[in-house]
């Protein structure tokens, strides 16, 4: 039960108790079907939309195993490195898989891999096929449902006694962040016995060890198939714990200093109710005999029979679990992938580690430590995915803000062995892509610091400490290690810095901690004061940053415009309540003289009427120009510079107040201008196909695909070569404008843009959870967490012990990066009702806003604990 908070009756608190399992409304209920174990189902995926499906199964920088639409396990990328389209080989039968075996009585057995059909476009191969198991029976039917992060495929055949449903996760537990980053895949295969008599059923994990087997090396056979290498004297044992039991892979030649060094472990628990065989190897990997030798053991009777000669250099490990099932009856049958890494150098020339790899001593210990734990993770997962799912945003919004969050767990993130938290922008099919937690990049996105927030305030860390010169300049690229930090590329980026100083501002706020403001304090100052440096950003210190300014768009920008200006503006917005905290006057006063006069020349001249638009304004001369502010990709003409934006109207030119609204830091421009200039990236840059438009560069948008276009000139005066990005289409800057959209009272329009974007990533032509850009899992994308909280109104400060939510009626979720819960507006004859709940963590409140008026201050604080819930009467009238 939730415990009782009681409270001095003045306040007017109405305690409520409720169970500690979150219950859904039933209005929820009657909408979504539910997954497993109580989870409802966000976004269900017909046979026709499986193909391009690959859901992230792992942990924060641990590294996954995607989930395919038909239950297969590809993209194996747990060795530190991305491996896309990778299942330790290229072709043939002997990637990773599981099968089932049904046996009636007096009746032939039937044995199956546990996969959906395969898609048509893997017909066609000079040998018949181009995807793994292709020679395996399979199920005539398969489906996908998913509410990140668990996923489940249903499989059915007419042939068969049974019904199957495999579900596949990780914990994810908001403000936990060990809990989240375990490597573990959890597999779970429910059998429903659709047969009126008895069936013994079993099931086996089947798993090559690829150790030294990453996906990066490769060598060529005589058919000109590429064949991954690396495996040497690799070798699987048998093992018992206290209550699983399972394979335990490890290599005796791998280097132990590789990247693709390390241990996995296949296990599964120990049950009254199943009989567990394995087999540690097989016969020679030769004609396929290595298969065809499992499948004849495996079809027999549902049993392994053990082979412990060691033949191939990457031994297969087998393990089955044997049950019987009535009538009618289900059963599930559980397994556990774990893995154990530690190598990992990203960007660096030496080893960074990770940091999960300091937690176990290898892959049998991850699963010995954690599987105790592990139900007490699932059900805070799934508490964490009922709550989400009861609130009342749109499906289509939870669903890009929730699929968005397996960014998180791809090779885009990792920990280093200190536990700080790196990111690239994202990752090609075998390489990270663009190093160094690039700063203008990692603006956008919103998801980290509201769910982690501790891993949020290490990457600011990294960027004061380790980034920053004592001149103030931020390379907006981090090195690694830490230590070679001032060293390479080390540009300052105008909109990279200025986020930074931004995001500084939310992670204090969000986390109350006054250390971390003292401690950089002098630095976020010197930081805004590089833009007043001569001849720089803002050399003449009028709020208006007319110098040359490297930027997101891999180029530098002349003279002033909306993108760059408005992350000033925010910034000095930022800057101005952290001085006044800092009681800091003289510099809270410049801030804010500079803010003032800066947002006047903004709407006075660089808003033509419809949007914002840049006035290109060349330096002196190249020489003038402060070292370290150009990039070199830009132009190489100062006098008459390529590359700009001039009079066209940019997709994100508002993205700085996107920002100051996420942040709470009010209008940086005229809120009148913002909505028009909204309305205007609608009219100019939507397009409802693409079949008309010219692309010179990448296409994330084709063909019927409704889109928002980076940049138009409906007024002309398009620039002869305009920024490099102009042609294209990307989610993260379309986010940026859904949720500006939102937040001015465009709700339908934002919501539009939203779904044409998980339009296009429908499972059929791209997959659901990997937002592409410069790379798979791009970060910019988790850029969609800002929806709900605009849809909520979800403001949160530890410092003033404030939280603020909108007044419209509904049920909200909420996370502020170390706690989250539920709030439910009710309005009352009197007001309103605010019902907050906690589900996980605890706050501290001295004041509760519901809108813009509706404010509840309190005679002394409330702390609200884990499992605990208050409601706030506020009536409306005169402040109360």
């Amino acid at each position: 039960m939730r415990k009782r908070i009681y409270l001095h009756p003045i306040q007017n608190l109405i305690i409520i108790l409720l169970l500690i399992t979150v219950v859904l409304p039933d209005s929820v209920k009657a909408q979504h079907e539910l997954l497993s174990e109580g989870i409802p189902v966000l976004k269900k995926y017909d046979k026709e939309h499986l193909y391009r499906i690959a859901m992230p199964i792992g942990g924060i920088g641990t590294g996954t195993v995607s989930f395919g639409g038909s239950g297969e396990f590809r993209d194996w990328e747990i060795m530190n490195v991305p491996a896309k389209n990778y299942s330790t080989v290229t072709t043939g039968n002997d990637a990773p898989f599981f099968s089932i075996y049904t046996k009636k009585k007096d009746e032939t057995p039937k044995s199956k891999a546990l996969l959906g059909p395969i898609h048509f476009a893997d017909y066609q191969h000079y040998e018949g096929r181009s995807v793994n198991h292709h020679g395996l029976p399979r199920f005539r039917n398969a489906s996908f449902a998913s509410t990140y992060p668990f996923g489940m495929v249903s499989l059915s055949d007419s042939t068969m006694p049974v019904k199957v449903k495999l579900l596949a996760y990780n914990p994810f537990i908001p403000g936990n962040a060990d809990a989240s980053g375990i490597p573990v895949a959890i597999i779970k295969y429910e059998v429903e016995n659709i047969s009126n008599e008895t069936i013994d059923i079993s099931i086996s994990g089947n798993i090559r060890n690829f150790i030294g087997k990453d996906g990066s090396e490769y060598t060529s056979d005589w058919k000109g198939d590429y064949i991954p290498t690396g495996a040497k004297e690799n070798k699987n044992a048998y093992r018992s714990g206290k209550n699983f039991s399972g394979i335990y892979m490890y290599s005796d030649g791998v280097d132990k200093a590789s990247p693709a060094w390390g241990t996995m472990a296949l296990t599964a628990p120990l049950e009254e109710n199943g009989k567990v065989t394995y087999r540690t190897s097989s016969a020679q990997n030769e004609w396929g005999n290595a298969l065809l030798d499992f499948w004849d053991d495996f079809a027999a009777d549902g049993m392994l029979t053990e082979k412990t000669k060691l033949i191939d250099p990457d031994p297969m490990a087998s393990l089955a679990v044997l049950k019987t099932l009535k009538a009618g009856e289900k059963k599930t049958f559980t397994f556990y992938l774990t893995w154990h890494f530690p190598n990992r150098f990203a960007w660096s020339k030496s080893n960074v580690g990770n940091y999960y790899a300091t937690q176990y001593a290898d892959a049998w210990n991850v699963i010995e430590k954690e599987i105790d734990r592990l139900p007490t993770l699932t059900q805070k997962t799934v508490d964490f995915v009922n709550a989400f799912m009861s609130s009342s945003y749109p499906d289509v919004i939870k669903e890009a803000a929730l699929f968005n969050l397996s960014t998180l767990r791809s090779q885009t993130v990792f920990r280093t062995t200190d536990g700080k938290m790196f990111g690239w922008e994202g990752v090609m099919d075998r390489f990270g892509s663009c190093k160094g937690s690039c700063t203008h990049v990692w603006n956008y996105e919103q998801a980290t610091p509201y769910l982690f927030n501790s891993l949020a305030k290490t990457m600011r860390e990294v960027e004061f400490g380790y980034a920053m010169r004592e001149t103030g300049h931020m390379g907006f690229r981090t090195n690694l290690p830490l230590v070679e930090s001032g060293s390479g590329i080390n540009v300052a980026a105008a909109d990279g810095q200025m986020g930074t100083i931004m995001k500084f501002y939310r992670e204090w706020q969000l986390s109350g901690d006054k250390d971390f403001l003292i401690k950089h304090w002098p630095k976020i100052k010197t930081a805004l004061s590089y833009v007043w440096i001569e001849n720089g950003w803002d050399g003449n210190q009028d709020g208006v940053m007319e110098g040359v300014q490297h930027n997101t768009m891999d180029v530098e920008y002349f003279g002033p415009n909306p993108q760059m200006q408005l992350w000033y503006l925010g910034a000095l917005r930022a800057g101005e309540e952290m001085a006044m905290y800092m009681k800091d006057a003289a510099f809270a006063k410049k801030c804010r003289v500079l803010f003032q006069s800066g947002s006047k020349w903004t709407d006075e001249n660089l808003f033509n009427g419809e949007y914002y638009i840049q006035k290109i304004q060349t330096p002196i001369s190249k020489a003038s120009i402060p070292k370290g502010q150009m990039a070199g990709m830009g132009s190489k003409q100062i006098d008459n510079p390529d590359y700009q934006l001039a009079s066209g109207c940019l997709v994100d030119q508002l993205v700085g107040q996107y920002m100051a609204h996420v942040l709470g830091l009010g209008y940086l421009v005229k809120e009148e201008n913002i909505k028009t200039t909204l309305q205007s990236i609608l009219k100019y840059n939507k397009r409802e196909t693409m079949y008309e438009h010219f692309n010179n560069m990448r296409s994330y948008a084709m063909g019927n695909e409704k889109a928002l276009l980076m940049a138009s000139w409906p007024k002309g005066g398009r620039p002869a070569i305009p920024f490099p990005y102009w042609s294209e289409v990307m989610t993260g800057f379309e986010y940026t404008a859904a949720i500006g959209m939102l937040y001015e009272g465009m709700q339908q329009e934002g919501i539009d843009v939203i779904n044409n974007i998980r339009d296009r990533y429908d499972g059929q032509k791209r997959n659901p959870f990997d937002e592409a850009e410069c790379g798979h899992h791009y970060a910019r994308a988790m850029a969609s967490w800002a929806a709900i909280i605009q849809q909520s109104g979800f403001g949160f400060s530890a410092v003033d012990k404030s939280i603020t939510f909108t007044n419209k009626e509904g049920n909200y979720f909420w996370s502020n990066g170390s706690a989250w819960g539920m709030c439910t507006i009710v309005k009352t004859g009197k007001g309103y009702q605010a019902n907050l709940s906690v589900n996980y963590g605890s706050i501290e409140l001295k004041k509760i806003t519901l809108g813009k008026e509706l404010v509840k201050e309190l005679k002394s604080p409330v702390i609200i604990k884990e499992n605990q819930n208050v409601t706030f009467e506020l009536p409306t009238g005169p402040r109360n």
